[in-house]
């Protein structure tokens, strides 16, 4: 099916890789969201940050980057509306041992790239086993591996960002709400609300309280 080199519409993949994909916003789920293009619907899988942003959208037209992971019996596509969020999820699932598409995709579902790197760049595993799912030795993997192979601006401006959002998330989690709960409502957070205590004030409006 794959053996070629084609492009069908706005849809194209040489061998193994599917990199873009432009069509119909046609229906969104939980976990994915439905594009159509040249009349065939196409299944992808995105963070829900992403799926948000595309439920404004339906029947609408976006463009979401793409990364197609092949399995013995299924062909998962997984979407992206930034390239640089494609770029680290390649990275992930490219460099780190035990990170497949899926873990990575929950990686990026729960924290920023930009904190992403910076956790990578300072060694700091302990922000990285805060991620649901991610233990102490998939942490020290990521940072071992990817260590070397990402740019990043280590000051103390971004390591106290870094600093306040965990703070944040914290404090939601003490108030009953679920990691990935408040990792959301943070995400949805003006930037110039820095303060922690700001942040849940500004998060808990969201939450519903």
């Amino acid at each position: 099916m794959l053996a070629n080199i084609a492009e069908i519409g706005n849809f194209c993949y040489d061998g193994h890789m599917i990199s873009h994909l432009t069509g119909s916003v046609i229906h969104t789920d939980e976990r994915f969201a439905v594009i159509e293009t040249s009349g065939v619907g196409y299944k992808v899988f995105m963070t829900p940050e992403t799926l948000h942003s595309l439920q404004n959208k339906k029947g609408g037209t976006a463009n979401v980057w793409t990364y197609l992971a092949v399995r013995e019996n299924a062909l998962d596509l997984y979407g992206f509306i930034e390239k640089s969020e494609l770029d680290f999820f390649e990275l992930l699932v490219s460099h780190v041992s035990g990170v497949g598409p899926k873990t990575a995709l929950g990686i990026l579902s729960v924290t920023t790239i930009k904190n992403l790197r910076q956790a990578i760049g300072t060694s700091d595993t302990s922000h990285l086993t805060k991620i649901s799912g991610i233990g102490k030795k998939v942490a020290e993997k990521i940072v071992m591996e990817l260590r070397d192979k990402i740019d990043f601006l280590e000051s103390e401006k971004d390591t106290g960002e870094m600093r306040d959002e965990s703070d944040a998330i914290e404090g939601l989690k003490a108030l009953g709400y679920a990691e990935r709960e408040a990792r959301e409502a943070l995400k949805k957070l003006p930037k110039e609300i820095s303060r922690p205590s700001d942040k849940i004030k500004q998060a808990l409006k969201l939450l519903g309280k």
